[in-house]
């Protein structure tokens, strides 16, 4: 197969601010600099015109461009706005739905943009054996998000049901959170997605030396590119895909002991020189993530849960843990209140309910101290797949790219496609 090329949704707004670096060609006509774009009565409003989309295409290699206001972390607690250069040509578009805003979209080459991805999900500095370990994995998840177009349904799946839990009837809600199709582009630059911030993070040679030294090589199984998955720390044990999305079994996502062998778990790490390759600036505001501790005061997590949740369970009075995966995450918990009782799932809505923007993880025990609900964790993020601290540490200590993707993925095979 040859290489693709993708469409990347960046931005959306009623305008869009950008400049572009180097001279840029947009309906044959030469263009460069500032420029701004708004979005009229469903079409694009540039230059005097109203257009059902404008495309600037660069007219070299080094042509870039620059978008204001950029949005990553949306949700999370480090939620912010830049400035981002992007490589490759600028799609502006209107949105279908009945927001109609203008979406900044960039078109480019996979290998491209797996330079910025690797260096945003990560830091441009990390090993080689972590960067190429990583450019796999993000070639391998894209690669299957593509080929399997159109079966994506939606971000939010699961229902409402009733459990019995001690001989009581329940209502349950489980709720997963995986990656629904873009109808107007492929894949988004933000976490829903991965993280893709253009060249602004692209620093390094060895970015770029990884991605080309492994390029077309992706993850397989039974004959099939794998749905690669990655998070920032495991907390000593992986876990299964259907624990935290769609129960479909990923036989080359399972457990795996985060370990060397010797009972030391690779994530288990303060090495400020090794987090640096994983954590970026605004990735280092999170301090504790391989073991953690929240506790809230009792009235504060009962309006914590009331208003995260949307449901009022009056003053909760425990909440217990009903089903855990292998590595120790909950994948169901009921919440007991004076007003009602409800069982939650899976991990992802959890982590949700149960913090103003997301949880550490799921893996965590409840004790009650003097009152307050006190939540004992462990890992950050889901935990399947790749565990990219656990990574970095093994990249530290000399394995090579393939022994780390070995480690994590022990049934997958290694492929070059193109």
């Amino acid at each position: 197969m040859e290489e693709p090329r993708i469409c990347v949704g960046i931005m959306g707004g009623e305008m869009v601010d950008f400049v572009l670096k180097g001279r840029f060609v947009c309906g044959g006509m030469a263009v460069e600099g500032e420029e701004r774009a708004e979005a009229r009565d469903g079409k694009v409003w540039w230059n005097g015109r109203l257009m059902d989309e404008v495309v600037f295409v660069a007219c070299d290699g080094d042509g870039r461009f620059e978008l204001e206001g950029v949005t990553i972390g949306v949700d999370f607690h480090w939620e912010r706005r830049e400035k981002q250069r992007f490589a490759g040509a600028l799609r502006l578009i209107v949105s279908e739905d009945d927001k109609g805003r203008l979406i900044a979209v960039n078109e480019i080459g996979i290998e491209e943009y797996l330079k910025s991805v690797i260096s945003s999900e990560m830091s441009a500095n990390a090993s080689e054996a972590l960067l190429m370990a990583h450019a796999v994995i993000s070639r391998s998840w894209l690669l299957r998000q593509l080929a399997d177009r159109g079966k994506h349904s939606g971000a939010m799946t699961g229902g409402k049901g009733c459990v019995v839990v001690d001989g009581e009837m329940v209502d349950e809600l489980v709720r997963w959170y995986d990656r629904e199709d873009h109808r107007q582009f492929d894949v988004c630059a933000d976490d829903h997605c991965q993280r893709y911030q253009g060249v602004t993070r692209q620093t390094t040679e060895a970015v770029e030396k990884a991605v080309d030294a492994t390029r077309g090589v992706v993850l397989t199984w039974n004959g099939e590119v794998c749905d690669a998955r990655f998070s920032k720390c495991c907390g000593g044990v992986t876990e299964l895909f259907e624990n935290c999305w769609e129960e479909t079994p990923h036989p080359y996502l399972e457990r795996v002991e985060d370990c060397d062998g010797h009972g030391s778990d690779f994530c288990d790490t303060d090495d400020d020189e090794v987090l640096r390759q994983v954590l970026n600036d605004y990735d280092r505001e999170t301090k504790d993530f391989y073991r953690w501790e929240v506790r809230y005061g009792a009235d504060e997590f009962s309006e914590l849960i009331r208003r995260r949740s949307g449901i009022d369970f009056g003053r909760v009075i425990e909440i217990e843990p009903l089903e855990r995966g292998v590595s120790g995450r909950i994948v169901r918990l009921l919440i007991r209140g004076e007003k009602r009782q409800m069982v939650v799932g899976k991990e992802l809505e959890i982590r949700r309910w149960l913090s103003d923007s997301h949880l550490r993880s799921s893996a965590f025990d409840v004790v009650c101290e003097g009152g307050d609900f006190v939540l004992r964790g462990k890992g950050w993020g889901h935990g399947v797949g790749l565990c990219q601290i656990g990574a970095a540490v093994m990249g530290a200590k000399g394995y090579g790219y393939d022994e780390i993707l070995k480690h994590y993925f022990p049934k997958a095979e290694l492929k070059k496609l193109y």
